[in-house]
């Protein structure tokens, strides 16, 4: 019986060997010969960030797209016949489609590259929240013959890491804050509601953008920055991310709803939100990038002859929910309250400083409502936050028309959405 078991045993090594032998025989195509390979672009240094896959446009323009000239992945072969149909399929993960490229290559030996366009799960890459990694397996078809497999481990980042700059293998910075733009969001579904609120507050009583004159675009900015207060939006920096790379320069952006939901906003988080309601009602919003600051300007006439500015991070200088709540816990135990008992002590010390004396004494004498009383504040806060950033803009003009000098840089919303498209959770 043993001696029956190690004959088959002999005879299947020997069928196998044999059927090995037969397949090498109908390979045509030398692995070596064609040397496949798959490279991941060297400027990424192995992360993938979903913000760029999501906002970029995609056009043939070097300065942003992705394409031929800074493409994220590059397959390269060696033709190994004349007119060879060259299919390399990418396997599907949880971040992207099974995606084939097909390319006709036309001289025997010659070397070829091309620029593939790996077809996301957009919807999975916007809620991508945390980093993780993927592995991409690159398959690669001559004649219909598998040829070759490659694989390619990326890390991928939250959707929230937006891209600042990456530097290349010679030194040189390339600059991709453009990408704030991608984070302004002017179609996002919760602006309507909000467009409603600003019309309730009585500050306006239309939304016109530029129908009018300067004055009434400044109204509507002015109303926009009230229903911020209201909102309660503070300043909260959380900037930094658990990014390891030395080659890439990243910053944590919220998104609307995020900044809308949490009430936190760094500089630039404020600026895509305000930003995001202002291209919604047509106004046409810049964001001013600086070293380790951002702030906000808008033209206030449709020409664009003459320009606002407004610093978002003075909206965490007071807290009006918490006000609001005094003044609804106090009138509630004592509804006689008039003048300056209508609020706490506290808040009286704390609000006077943004009020004139007469402003003060019209409080004191019951002459002005809890709402007016807001809005007074609000009012100065506003004047205050349009005159903020006048000595630096100046300073730094020269520096803001310079395209060479990456430090400044103006970013007008509007002339960028040719380039860069809102990032949102429509896929």
């Amino acid at each position: 019986m043993s001696s029956v078991r190690n004959l088959l045993l002999v005879v299947a090594a020997v069928l196998t060997l044999a059927g090995c032998q037969q397949h090498s025989r109908n390979k045509l195509y030398n692995p070596t010969l064609v040397d496949f390979q798959v490279s991941y672009n060297s400027f990424m240094d192995g992360r993938l960030y979903p913000s760029l896959l999501m906002g970029s446009a995609q056009l043939n323009n070097p300065a942003y797209a992705l394409n031929d000239t800074n493409a994220l992945f590059a397959i390269s072969v060696t033709a190994p016949a004349s007119n060879a149909v060259l299919r390399v399929s990418v396997d599907s993960t949880s971040l992207n489609y099974v995606t084939i490229i097909q390319e006709v290559l036309p001289v025997k030996g010659v070397r070829y590259t091309f620029y593939p366009m790996v077809k996301w799960k957009y919807d999975k890459l916007y809620r991508t929240r945390q980093q993780g990694n993927i592995d991409l397996t690159f398959t690669c078809f001559v004649n219909d013959e598998e040829v070759d497999v490659k694989n390619v481990r990326l890390n991928y980042r939250s959707a929230n890491e937006c891209l600042l700059s990456v530097r290349d293998q010679k030194g040189q910075n390339h600059d991709f804050r453009w990408m704030f733009a991608a984070y302004v969001n002017e179609e996002h579904p919760y602006i309507d509601s909000i467009l409603n609120a600003i019309l309730r507050q009585g500050v306006i009583t239309t939304i016109t953008g530029y129908q009018k004159n300067a004055a009434t675009v400044i109204s509507q900015v002015e109303a926009i920055w009230y229903y911020a207060l209201e909102h309660g939006i503070t300043y909260s920096s959380i900037s930094c991310t658990s990014n390891p790379s030395t080659t890439t320069n990243v910053q944590h952006i919220r998104f609307f709803d995020e900044v809308y939901n949490s009430r936190q906003a760094n500089c630039i988080d404020a600026c895509v939100f305000f930003a995001s309601i202002m291209r919604k009602i047509g106004l046409r919003p810049v964001i001013f990038v600086e070293p380790c600051h951002a702030y906000l300007g808008y033209y206030t006439d449709k020409r664009r002859s003459k320009l606002k500015l407004l610093e978002t991070t003075i909206t965490s200088w007071v807290d009006f929910p918490a006000l609001t709540n005094n003044y609804n816990e106090t009138m509630a135990a004592n509804p006689n309250a008039t003048g300056r008992e209508r609020i706490s002590e506290a808040m009286n010390q704390k609000y006077y400083r943004y009020l004139s004396e007469a402003q003060i004494k019209q409080w004191e004498d019951n002459t002005m409502t809890f709402d007016q009383f807001k809005r007074a504040v609000a009012h100065y806060l506003f004047l205050k936050a349009s005159e903020y950033d006048l000595e630096t803009y100046a300073n730094n003009k020269a520096n803001f028309a310079n395209p060479d000098n990456m430090q400044y840089q103006m970013l007008d919303i509007q002339g960028l959405r040719a380039v860069v498209q809102p990032i949102t959770d429509n896929y």
